[in-house]
């Protein structure tokens, strides 16, 4: 697979975003509106696409001043997945939650999805709790997860 390219998810990619979410999530998909929503609110999201311009997958994180942002969304087309797509995608808001401050990064996953919980437990995020049939309408469990920042030297004091 060619390298992955990440640029500023703008509202010309929704169109192009929606076969993907339909295909991913079903009838739990977001409608156009929800990602138009997340833009005006001047939300961080990105598109991931190969070197050809094929769109392959997107990602969210809304930010809660002071210190807290919510990863709102990560998706990968199917054949696009297990390539590093959603690694580049998470590093990227990552990186955009640490240059903005925040300490807490949270999310909400599918309890059923093992693969997805697996990346995250790898940059560091731990469950912290469960909302009980939060994916409607199929009623499955969103399992949340929190990766709390370590605490720059500024923060505790240490310099040098």
């Amino acid at each position: 697979m060619s390298p992955v390219r990440l640029s500023r998810f703008r509202w010309w990619h929704i169109d192009e975003v929606l076969p993907i979410e339909a295909d991913l999530f079903g009838v739990e998909q977001w409608s156009p509106a929800m990602f138009w929503n997340e833009l005006a609110n001047g939300h961080y999201y990105l598109i991931a696409t190969d070197d050809s311009g094929d769109l392959l997958g997107y990602a969210g994180l809304a930010v809660a001043p002071p210190d807290e942002a919510w990863v709102q969304n990560i998706a990968v087309r199917r054949d696009a997945q297990r390539r590093g797509v959603g690694r580049a995608l998470l590093e990227a808001l990552l990186a955009e939650a640490a240059r903005r401050g925040v300490r807490s990064t949270l999310l909400e996953v599918a309890a059923d999805n093992a693969p997805a919980q697996k990346l995250y437990a790898l940059y560091g995020f731990e469950p912290i709790g469960v909302r009980r049939g939060y994916y409607q309408p199929s009623n499955t469990d969103a399992l949340v997860m929190q990766r709390v920042a370590e605490p720059t030297e500024d923060e505790t004091g240490r310099h040098g």
